[in-house]
């Protein structure tokens, strides 16, 4: 099914082929239309299964030619747990808003940082999203206005809820129009989302994606015991002896991704790397240039790496390992595929021993170990 049988514009769908995305995912295919036709909608997938474009499209839609006039008055809210997650959700509407025949201005807010900027970069925002305390706060000192929201997002609300949110949620919820389009989506549906999604939804449309389980078997997972600093002469040895190509290096950071990239370069290997800090057009190119196999290494953070969806991919490089065992599986899941045997390498300091521990136990496999003092790695 392609993007254009979902009902969207000319617009949207030159910014999505402009963007690589062939067709949609699951979630996309039965929720694009539902929120175009204004129905509310409750959305259970996984994180990485397409969700957010899957709200992002048909809103900035809907949203052509009805926007509000009046400034400090936002027409979209979009609640999430995270800094991160906001920035991401911004980025994405900026990204298939860019060439929109009425222009949508978005803005993520979020705590941990000055609240003056976020303030003053309010002015004729048309779609917010926004942690739930920093909202409060700017609701409080009169930078924003809730009373025209015509469309609210509850984005992850399990983890919004797992991370004590339900107060500010419920108080945010208190000041809204009671008539608006209501959008929820979450990993899971437990107790609290139930509860939250039968005071917020309105005869919602349900949409439930399983999620694909990770046939990790065809996958040769192998561990290097490593110092800290060796990792990069090990990750430089490893890419040559193996003569590496198309090779996915995850780190946990933006710092360490930009760090690693520039050191393989410096040794004659080709690298980028991809974070949320790089503008679009060159993460564009970026990804355009590694899933065509011109480009050597990608060097990417797991928030940016959601966008990689190659089918072939050979190899994938945990530079630092992920928190948690599920984004271990997400990550080395990305080889292996369409039946396609991959490699999947990490690298073990002193402090990762018993993290890797609990990550191959709620995997159900040990991986061969393998001690990279003995290599020759100069």
């Amino acid at each position: 099914m392609p993007f254009s049988s979902l009902g969207l514009s000319p617009s949207l769908l030159k910014a999505l082929a402009g963007q690589n995305y062939a067709e949609p995912y699951p979630i996309q295919q039965e929720a694009i239309p539902a929120i175009l036709n204004r129905k509310d909608v409750l959305g259970i997938a996984q994180t990485g299964s397409g969700k957010t474009a899957s709200y992002v499209l048909p809103i900035l839609m809907n949203l052509q030619g009805k926007i509000t006039s009046k400034n400090r008055h936002v027409n979209v809210l979009v609640l999430v747990p995270t800094r991160e997650l906001a920035v991401q959700v911004k980025e994405v509407f900026q990204t298939f808003g860019a060439g929109l025949p009425t222009p949508i201005k978005s803005l993520a807010v979020y705590g941990g940082v000055s609240i003056n900027p976020q303030m003053m970069a309010l002015q004729g925002v048309h779609v917010l999203v926004a942690t739930p305390g920093r909202l409060l706060e700017l609701v409080e000192s009169n930078s924003v206005h809730l009373t025209t929201i015509d469309t609210l997002v509850l984005d992850e609300a399990d983890k919004m809820l797992n991370l004590g949110f339900k107060e500010e949620v419920d108080r945010i919820l208190a000041l809204l129009p009671k008539k608006r389009q209501n959008l929820l989506f979450s990993a899971t549906l437990s107790d609290d989302v139930n509860n939250i999604n039968q005071l917020v939804l309105r005869d919602p449309v349900v949409i439930k994606i399983e999620a694909e389980s990770n046939n990790i078997d065809l996958i040769t997972q192998t561990a290097y015991n490593v110092s800290d600093e060796k990792k990069g002469p090990l990750l430089r040895y490893l890419i040559k002896q193996k003569d590496l190509k198309q090779v996915l290096v995850f780190t946990s950071s933006t710092y360490k991704a930009d760090n690693v990239a520039d050191k393989l370069r410096k040794n004659g290997i080709d690298a980028v790397a991809m974070h949320g800090k790089k503008g679009q057009q060159a993460r564009t190119e970026t990804l355009h240039k590694f899933k065509a196999g011109t480009l050597r290494v990608l060097v990417a953070t797991d928030l940016i790496s959601r966008g990689i969806d190659i089918k072939f991919l050979p190899c994938v490089i945990n530079y630092e390992l992920p928190r948690s065992p599920k984004d271990y599986i997400h990550r080395i899941g990305r080889t292996g595929r369409a039946e396609s045997p991959g490699q999947a390498i990490s690298f073990i300091t002193p402090e990762d021993q018993h993290h890797f521990r609990v990550i191959q136990k709620k995997m159900g496999k040990w991986v061969t170990m393998i001690d990279a003092e003995g290599l020759d790695i100069k």
